[in-house]
Order: C-alpha cells, then structure tokens, then sequence
C-alpha cells in the first residue's frame, strides 16, 4: 500500500461523504477505494470511518487523522511544485571555477548579462590556475583552457584561444627581433608555469612544427604577471590573445615571428555528468556560447 495515495483516498471519502463519490471524483472503481481504506485502517490498527446505508463519516480518531491528513498533503504537494519548478527555472547557487586571467579578462564581464536574464541564479565565482577536482571541490561548471579536456568530464567548447609570440617596443630596441624560431634560446623567455611543453616552445610554420628550448629570468603561475613583465621590457612572451590583444592593439607589446604560431587552444565549459543536467548549469553554458561566439 503506498501511504500518501491511501491517505487521499480517505481524504476525498470524508469531504464526498461516501465511497461511490469519491471513486468517481478519483476515477477509481468503487472497490478500489474500499480496499484502500481498508488497508489503511488495518496498517493503523484503528477504525476511521463509521459506515451506514446512507453516509459514511469519520470516527472521533478519522477526524483527526483526516486533519493531519489535509495538512501532510498540502505540504507534500507543496514541495512537490517547488521542485518541478526549479527543474525548469535555474535558480539556485551556481559554483563556477576558471582560470584567473581569463576569469578576469572575459568572463567578469558576463556575469551581468546572465544574471540580467536568470535574477535566481547566485554566482559563486572561484578563480585558480591549477586543476581543481569539480566534484571533490563542489563546482558545478569550470573552465579549461586545453586542447584535451579530461575524460572524465563533460565538455563544450565555447572559443578557441590564439596563442601570440610578443615583446616590448624597448626590449626589441635593446636585443633585437628573432628572426628564426631558433633565435628565442638566445633571448630571454618569460614562461608560464603550467604550459603544457615545460622549457619548451612549440611553433608551427613555414618549415612545419619547431620545438625551442627557452630560458628566462621569470616563471609565473599567472599570464597577468608575465604579460606587465613583457610590457615592462623584460623578455618575450608566449600568451593567448585574450591576455595580449590591447597591448597590442596600443602599441605596448609587439607581435613577433608573424609567420609562426602556436596551434589553438579549446577554451571549454566542463561539467561532471549529462544525467539530469540543471537549469542552472545549463542556461550558463548556453548564455557563454552565445556571448563568445
């Protein structure tokens, strides 16, 4: 016997007065609704209805049992059109990881729009260079910037993120412009820490891919340090174009090398699992692949 139906059959007996009626208003047989509640008075060991040829009415304990009874329901029913309309509506908190410069450069600048458009999602934002674990951590959503996100993950691509070869005007005055891929060993290389091909630079161009072996006075876990150090004249850098694209653009850094590059990197949406997919997560994953496209 499943509790919460017995209890709305007994609840439509008492208010129509009679087993007949509330068969018809449950769409019941008549003898469906008489074995519920006889199996209800049985799991309850007590008597909730006194039954004559004319009416039926709840016993002393019945009336009681029907109030408490209206009460669980409303409330049940209650929870019950909460979170189907969660399930529709995002709502809720949404716990997002990305890496810092990118955070900072394009994803800050988001967050309005999408809270313009979903008011009942609260944005917990977390930014951190290094690999976080989602689950462990309780994120809903990350960002990688990678060619290979995890295979444990879920992924949606959102852009790709150009990797640019630059220096400062005043570095290049002071040591010249490479010429050759060759040339960086001789220069100094401002790496980033967690670059995939450790002391080495992987380019790509006219004479296929090149590897460079790099040196430098600088390593930094964060792109933001390296691009003001390149600014400041203090070596070459190897960086994606949403942290180099306005110092280029004024003049601050200088693209070298113009005939060799880096191979794109993915910049992705990663979640743990497709099964039941919250609104929440969805519609942020949905709103960045439209405001990057």
């Amino acid at each position: 016997m499943d509790t919460l139906d017995a209890m709305r059959v007994f609840v439509a007996v008492v208010e129509r007065n009679g087993f007949s009626a509330a068969a018809q208003a449950l769409d019941m047989s008549t003898a469906g609704v008489t074995r519920q509640i006889a199996a209800l008075e049985q799991r309850l060991s007590t008597r909730l209805l006194n039954r004559t040829t004319r009416r039926v009415s709840p016993t002393s304990t019945g009336a009681a049992y029907y109030a408490q009874c209206v009460q669980l329901l409303a409330q049940f029913d209650a929870l019950e059109a909460s979170i189907g309309a969660q399930a529709l509506e995002p709502s809720g908190l949404l716990r997002i990881n990305a890496p810092v410069s990118y955070g900072i450069a394009r994803l800050g600048p988001l967050l309005a729009g999408y809270r313009a458009r979903h008011p009942q999602v609260q944005l917990d934002l977390s930014l951190s260079d290094r690999l976080v674990d989602m689950v462990e951590e309780g994120f809903d959503v990350a960002i990688r910037i990678t060619r290979q996100p995890g295979p444990a993950l879920i992924a949606r691509k959102l852009a790709d993120a150009r990797i640019t070869l630059c220096a400062s005007p005043a570095y290049l005055a002071a040591y010249g412009h490479p010429q050759q891929p060759e040339d960086l060993a001789d220069h100094q290389c401002l790496n980033y820490s967690y670059w995939g091909g450790g002391d080495a630079w992987q380019l790509r161009g006219p004479r296929g891919e090149v590897s460079v072996a790099i040196r430098g006075g600088i390593r930094a876990n964060n792109g933001d340090v390296l691009r003001e150090a390149a600014i400041a004249g203090l070596g070459i850098i190897l960086q994606p174009d949403f942290l180099v694209d306005d110092a280029l653009a004024d003049g601050r850094l200088q693209r070298i090398l113009p005939d060799w590059d880096v191979a794109p990197v993915g910049i992705h949406a990663v979640y743990t699992s497709r099964n039941h997919l919250a609104p929440k997560v969805r519609s942020f994953i949905d709103y960045l692949v439209d405001a990057l496209a």
